[in-house]
């Protein structure tokens, strides 16, 4: 790259940080969430990202000074070496602090992610081309969740929706406050249930049961979508999950069971 590219590229980065400081909603970043998972989950993600940041920065501080005013036209002279115990140890020693002083947040929350001990519910998501099948486990339901987008705005004939291929015919629908573990399994390729404000990613495998777990914190509609490329209509099975509170929860349940 010359230098007429390199200022090119600079000014491209600038660019587009001050459209996403000007626009943060649209930051490419981890959500918060709105899970007693996604939380950690968002600050162990932060945290690796800023020691990530100083270490890039010690790097490439000590790079481009070395650049500027060690250069030739300066009249810097090259030291030549060929052994230095004392360098050696150092970046050895202080690298591995640094994983392992990394390694115990980490640890700590992928412990948490693995327990799903003490749940009040536990459901099945089956993924089927292209459609999620969901059985709420000892409770008796048991449903097929469709993309509900209409044809006429996927072929461009209507405008599109606020919620375009992220819309279905049947929500899952779980209590707040409550522990939902979820099984994720299929019937034909593999696919993978997310919903980013859950804190949850979890494959879908034929032949095999994985599990996980959520704990939504405050009512409302979260969205996701399949993120394992299962084939031609992959974008079309979204996954919608409706968190109601306790005793609404229990009486759209009882309803469920009569029909």
């Amino acid at each position: 790259m010359n230098i007429n590219g390199f200022y090119r590229f600079i000014a491209l980065i600038c660019l587009i940080l001050c459209n996403q400081s000007a626009s943060a909603s649209y930051f490419p970043n981890l959500t918060k969430g709105v899970s007693s998972l996604s939380k950690p989950i968002y600050d162990l993600h932060m945290l690796m990202f800023y020691i990530c940041l100083v270490i890039g920065c010690i790097t490439f501080g000590a790079m481009f000074y070395a650049i500027i005013w060690h250069r030739k036209s300066r009249g810097a002279v090259a030291k030549q070496f060929h052994h230095n115990t004392t360098v050696e140890i150092v970046w050895t020693v202080i690298p591995s602090l640094i994983l392992i002083l990394m390694a115990i947040p980490a640890t700590k929350v992928l412990l948490q992610m693995a327990d799903s001990s003490d749940s009040y519910l536990t459901i099945k998501a089956t993924g089927i081309q292209w459609k999620w099948h969901y059985t709420y486990l000892d409770q008796g339901i048991s449903f097929t969740s469709n993309l509900s987008t209409p044809y006429s705005e996927i072929h461009g004939k209507k405008p599109k929706s606020k919620n375009y291929l992220l819309d279905v015919d049947r929500y899952v629908v779980v209590p707040v406050g409550k522990k939902v573990r979820i099984l994720t399994t299929s019937n034909d390729v593999i696919h993978s249930w997310y919903v980013p404000d859950l804190g949850v990613k979890k494959d879908a495998v034929p032949g095999f049961i994985n599990e996980t777990w959520t704990l939504i914190e405050r009512p409302g509609i979260y969205r996701g979508q399949c993120t394992e490329l299962c084939g031609a209509l992959h974008g079309y099975m979204p996954i919608v999950v409706e968190a109601l509170p306790v005793t609404e929860y229990e009486a759209w349940a009882k309803k469920q069971k009569e029909l």
